[in-house]
């Protein structure tokens, strides 16, 4: 479905140090094919992730790295987005109860199993390669099956309170 689009309407809106912000986001967004879905992609999601993430800059660094992340493992970004809000709500340095870390909630046990003990699972673009690195494997796994990945996914198998989280919170805020 298409919806009307008025380029006026959306200029009185954006904030002018936003826009200078976002346009240079879009240039340094590799992952999308086109400049224009870049920056319709980036300004929607930018102001969803408002609620999470208060400084544009940062709202911006971790939009095109998830879009980024999430492209390079063929995942779509807006799942990889609703994930991150029921794991961690966005926070880089979320730590759980279990040990999980970072954005999508890695455990540490992962550096060991693939020999890289010193990698930081705070640090961001690590943390988002492993997450949707897991996540996409527990998708193949499933064959396709999102409920069944996502399980795996949060070590909660067999289980389905942790998809139904994740997929309200797409439905909500990031399709």
């Amino acid at each position: 479905m298409l919806l009307p689009f008025c380029h006026s309407c959306l200029a009185e809106e954006i904030d002018p140090e936003l826009k200078a912000k976002l346009m240079q986001a879009v240039a340094e967004a590799d992952s999308f094919v086109d400049e224009f879905d870049a920056q319709v992609w980036l300004m929607q999601k930018s102001a969803v992730l408002e609620r999470f993430v208060k400084d544009p800059d940062d709202r911006l660094f971790l939009l095109r790295h998830i879009h980024r992340e999430a492209k390079r493992a063929d995942l779509p970004p807006e799942f990889v987005l609703a994930v991150i809000q029921v794991e961690s709500h966005f926070d880089q340095f979320a730590l759980s109860r279990v040990g999980a870390r970072g954005l999508m909630q890695i455990m540490p046990f992962w550096k060991n199993e693939i020999g890289r003990e010193t990698d930081n699972l705070m640090h961001i673009e690590t943390n988002l390669r492993y997450g949707c690195t897991i996540l996409k494997h527990y998708l193949e796994r499933a064959n396709g099956n999102w409920a069944e990945a996502l399980a795996r996914y949060n070590g909660s198998y067999g289980k389905i309170w942790y998809a139904e989280k994740v997929m309200v919170a797409w439905q909500k805020n990031w399709r």
